[in-house]
C-alpha cells in the first residue's frame, strides 16, 4: 500500500511539473501536458498489474533513461553512482578497459581505445563492434548499462565477441581489466631535422597545462616545425579543446562555433595562452579514431591555414553534450548543440578527411600471398614480439603516418627558408 502510495505521488508530482514547463514554454508546448497523461497512465498499470513489485526510483529512473535513450546515440541518463564514476573519469584516472564508445545501428561500437590500456593491448580498433559482454547480447542495451558492465576491479576479466570493423568477422577475447590512468601528453620530443611531435591522447581537465610545459619545453630545442598526433583521441571536454587550439593559432581567430534551440550562435575564438605556436608550419595526424574535440581541433587548424591534415577520415562526432546535475546527484548527459567548423562545416556522422590521404597500413602489397598457416604463425610471432617490446619504445621511423608527416614538414621548412633567401637578394638588389 505504501508503494502504491508512493508511486501515486510521483505520478502527481510529474504532472504538476508538466503544467509548469507547459505554462513556462507558452504554447509552443501545450501539447506536453496532454501527453504526460498517457505517462502517468502507464506507470500506475506498471505498478498495478506488473508481474513483481518495483521500486518507484526504479519505475522513475527507467523512464528517464528511456527517454534520453530515444534522443541520440550520445544523450543518456546518469544514477548518482554513474555520475560520480564520471567526474572520476574526467579526472583521469578509473578501472576498466579503456575504451571510448558509442551506440551506433543498436550495439555498442567503439569509437577510440586509449593507449597501452588493456583495450589497446588487445586489439581493439575504432569501429570495432561488441556484440556480446560476458555472454550477454548488447543488442539494444543502454550505454550506461554498457558502461558499467565493461568497467570493474582491476585485475578481473571481461569476456567479449567482438565484431572486427576490418576483417568483418567475429572474435572472442578475454580481457583482463586495468587501472587507467590517462596522461593526456602522451608524448612529447623533438624527432629530427629541430622538427618536434605532440601525441594529445585525449581532451581532460589538465590537458592545456600539460601541453604548456611540452611545448616549453619543444621550444627550448629550437622548434622548426610541430607534429601533432590526435589519432584515436576519442575527445572530451569542449572548453579543453578549444583551449588547446588557443596555442596554435593567433588570438581572435575563430576555433568553433555551437549552435542550439535555445541560444543563438556561439563563437569560440582563440585567446592568450602561456605557449603560442603561431610561426612555424604545423600537421595534424588523425584517423577514424580522431573525433569531437580532436576533430574540433584538427578542422580549425586547417580552415585558418595552420596546418596540413595527415591520415585518414575521422570519426564524425560533431556535437556537444552537457552534463545538467538532478537533485539527487543524477544527471542528464543531453546533446545541447551542434558544433560548426570555422568554415561552418557540420562534420556530425561525416568526419573531417585529410588534405593528405595515408592509410596506416604498412604492409607491403607487393608481396605474394602467404597461406592462411604461414599468415596465423606470422601474428603469433608479431604478437609475442609486442609483448616483448619495452612500455615506453616509440620508433616513429615503423610509423608510416608520422613519416610522411616528417618528409612533409622538412619540404615545408626548405620552401620557407628558400623564400627567406629569395627576399633577402630582392631586398639587397632594391638597396643597389
Amino acid at each position: 500500500m505504501k508503494n502504491k502510495i508512493t508511486v501515486i505521488t510521483i505520478i502527481a508530482a510529474i504532472m504538476v511539473s508538466a503544467y509548469w514547463v507547459g505554462f513556462s514554454l507558452g504554447k509552443e508546448s501545450d501539447n506536453v501536458y496532454k501527453e504526460l497523461d498517457i505517462f502517468a497512465e502507464a506507470m500506475a498499470l506498471v505498478d498495478q498489474k506488473y508481474a513483481e513489485v518495483k521500486k518507484p526510483k526504479e519505475l522513475v529512473y527507467g523512464a528517464i533513461s528511456g527517454l534520453l535513450n530515444s534522443l541520440d546515440a550520445y544523450s543518456q541518463f546518469l544514477t548518482p553512482e554513474e555520475h560520480k564514476e564520471l567526474i572520476t573519469e574526467t579526472e583521469g584516472k578509473f578501472g576498466g578497459l579503456g575504451i571510448e564508445i558509442t551506440m551506433k545501428n543498436g550495439y555498442v561500437t567503439i569509437i577510440s581505445p586509449l593507449e597501452d590500456t588493456p583495450a589497446w593491448k588487445a586489439g581493439l580498433e575504432p569501429e570495432d563492434i561488441i556484440i556480446k559482454i560476458s555472454g550477454e547480447s548488447t543488442k539494444n542495451i543502454t550505454l550506461s548499462a554498457a558502461v558499467k558492465k565493461l568497467r570493474g576491479e582491476p585485475g578481473t576479466k571481461v569476456d567479449l565477441t567482438i565484431l572486427k570493423a576490418k576483417q568483418r568477422k567475429l572474435e572472442d577475447m578475454s580481457i583482463v581489466r586495468g587501472l587507467i590512468k590517462i596522461k593526456d601528453i602522451k608524448r612529447a620530443l623533438v624527432l629530427e631535422n629541430n622538427i618536434g611531435y605532440v601525441r594529445i591522447a585525449e581532451f581532460r581537465e589538465n590537458t592545456a597545462g600539460e601541453l604548456d610545459k611540452a611545448l616549453h619545453d619543444l621550444k627550448k630545442s629550437g622548434l622548426k616545425g610541430l607534429i601533432i598526433d590526435v589519432r584515436n583521441n576519442p575527445g572530451g571536454l569542449l572548453y579543453t579543446a578549444i583551449d588547446v587550439s588557443s596555442r596554435f593559432l593567433e588570438d581572435g581567430k575563430e576555433i568553433v562555433s555551437t549552435r542550439s534551440r535555445s541560444e543563438p550562435e556561439s563563437i569560440y575564438k582563440a585567446v592568450p595562452a602561456p605557449e603560442k605556436v603561431t610561426d612555424i608550419p604545423l600537421v595534424v595526424l588523425i584517423n577514424k579514431g580522431s573525433a569531437s574535440g580532436s576533430e574540433i581541433l584538427a578542422a580549425a587548424l586547417r580552415d585558418n591555414k595552420r596546418a596540413v591534415l595527415l591520415g585518414e577520415t575521422s570519426f564524425g562526432k560533431g556535437s556537444v553534450q552537457t552534463i545538467v546535475p538532478l537533485s539527487d546527484g543524477s544527471a542528464l548527459r543531453l546533446t545541447t548543440s551542434k558544433y560548426y567548423t570555422p568554415n561552418k562545416i557540420s562534420i556530425h556522422e561525416k568526419g573531417i578527411d585529410p588534405d593528405i590521404a595515408v592509410a596506416e597500413e604498412t604492409a607491403d602489397k607487393d608481396k605474394k600471398e602467404k597461406t592462411d598457416v604461414v599468415e596465423e604463425v606470422q601474428k603469433k610471432i608479431e604478437e609475442i614480439e609486442k609483448k616483448e617490446e619495452k612500455k615506453d619504445e616509440f620508433n616513429y621511423k615503423k610509423d608510416i603516418q608520422i613519416m610522411r608527416a616528417l618528409d612533409l614538414l622538412k619540404g615545408l621548412l626548405v620552401l620557407s627558408d628558400t623564400g627567406k633567401e629569395n627576399k633577402k637578394a630582392l631586398a639587397g638588389e632594391h638597396k643597389k
